[in-house]
């Protein structure tokens, strides 16, 4: 089985020629499942989100997508209402439901969890939440499949600070999902955020559980040129490829390789 991961294209301050170079990739890649770890727009504004489902129209499908912390309005006192009132319209209207989205085929389940939140009680709303009935439904829906099934979980941001990481994603919450997915059986969880590839070990229980964070297709780069993720899930392992754009083509960055559980 193969999946791609991207997130932090950030429509409206893309990366125009990586887009189009990934458009072309993701389709020769042919992939099972393409899998959008949010922050899909800069603003969170209509033409933003236009331009991003007009873009996902192109690759292969199925897609699943969720929400990042930029997928809300925010600019402007109109678009402050919106965000308020209805954070998540614009994304769901076009992408489907933002929190709990789930995608299955034999021998593997998927599901979303929303982390973005339109206000918080804390200055800085771009950082990450989960609240405890989100914990339950995703453990529930993890606890629930095949013990032999590949048990992914999609979010934006990382559940857990990962070291060497060029910013913070200060998930509330987010260690008492990772400790409780690592229970329920999640063999990786998605996400983006930080813009820069990276793959790491959940250090709970049997210490199989993978985090996994793809870059951005945005101009705004952290220490990695633009890229997104290939994943090959094979019987006894998992492969990612961190690929990068460079001199107009996508090549191999980092790969790294784990045996599943």
């Amino acid at each position: 089985m193969k999946l791609v991961q991207i997130s932090d294209i950030h429509f409206g301050g893309e990366n125009r020629e990586a887009v189009k170079a990934a458009t072309n990739h993701i389709r020769d890649e042919a992939p099972d499942l393409v899998v959008v770890a949010g922050d899909l727009t800069m603003d969170g504004r209509r033409s933003e989100f236009d331009a991003a489902a007009a873009w996902l129209k192109t690759l292969p499908r199925p897609i699943l997508a969720v929400p990042g912390n930029h997928d809300t309005p925010f600019v402007g006192p109109g678009e402050l209402w919106t965000r308020f009132t209805r954070p998540w319209r614009r994304f769901s209207d076009r992408f489907g439901t933002e929190d709990g989205a789930a995608w299955r085929a034999p021998g593997v389940i998927v599901t979303s969890l929303n982390t973005a939140r339109a206000a918080q009680l804390r200055w800085n709303w771009s950082k990450g939440a989960v609240s405890r009935a989100q914990i339950r439904r995703v453990s529930a829906m993890l606890s629930g499949a095949h013990r032999e099934d590949l048990k992914v979980v999609v979010c934006h941001h990382p559940l857990m600070e990962v070291l060497g990481g060029p910013m913070t994603a200060r998930v509330r919450g987010g260690v008492d999902a990772a400790n409780h997915f690592v229970q329920a059986g999640a063999d990786i969880v998605l996400s983006g955020h930080i813009h820069l590839p990276f793959v790491t070990a959940i250090p709970f229980g049997d210490g199989k559980t993978q985090l996994i964070g793809s870059g951005t297709l945005s101009l705004r780069e952290r220490g990695a040129a633009p890229g997104f993720n290939l994943i090959e899930v094979e019987p006894d392992c998992v492969r990612v490829k961190a690929l990068a754009y460079e001199r107009g083509r996508f090549d191999v960055w980092r790969t790294w390789a784990f045996d599943r559980r």
